[in-house]
């Protein structure tokens, strides 16, 4: 009969992944200030849903979602179209909240192995 894992590992395995996570978004708001972005918000909390990171460059603000991933393809298959929609509309409440007139945008950006980062501008659309 095989052995189930007990729960406690399941739980450290979700720790190690949380706190993995929250490095990949600390590493991408420090390389998103240096190229010139400033972070207006991180982890954002609405009804919709949660943002990773909110930033603005010009005119434009973008919801920025961090996937710590060891390459693009599972990265960008981990953004199902579901949570894409929330991000949209959580995006949207915040620009509406602050009162944003401009463009908005949805980037996703994949801290790699050795800590290559990534950043996809407009990495998809809302619907």
């Amino acid at each position: 009969m095989p052995r189930s894992r007990p729960p406690s590992d399941d739980r450290s395995n979700r720790k190690r992944a949380e706190k993995a996570g929250r490095r990949a978004e600390t590493i991408c708001a420090m390389w998103l200030h240096l190229k010139g972005y400033r972070i207006l918000a991180t982890r954002y909390q609405s009804p919709a849903g949660e943002i990773d990171i909110i930033a603005k460059r010009g005119a434009v603000i973008a919801a920025i979602e961090v996937k710590n991933r060891s390459d693009r393809a599972t990265a960008l298959h981990s953004v199902r179209p579901k949570q894409q929609n929330r991000i949209a509309r959580a995006l949207e409440i915040y620009a509406g909240r602050i009162g944003h007139q401009g463009d908005l945008r949805l980037d996703l950006m994949i801290v790699g192995k050795w800590g290559r980062i990534e950043h996809l501008i407009n990495a998809w659309q809302s619907t």
